[in-house]
């Protein structure tokens, strides 16, 4: 019972964990792909 609770527990804080992972991941990804452009900007 314990373990199911704490599983359960688990899922529901998931999503929003998850979420904010794939944001910054896409944030990171972003920023690699255009740092050639925001660094010929800057020079």
């Amino acid at each position: 019972m314990k373990f199911q609770r704490r599983f359960g527990n688990r899922k529901k804080a998931n999503p929003k964990k998850g979420l904010i992972l794939v944001i910054l991941l896409a944030l990171v990804l972003f920023l690699w792909f255009n740092a050639e452009n925001l660094i010929g900007r800057f020079l």
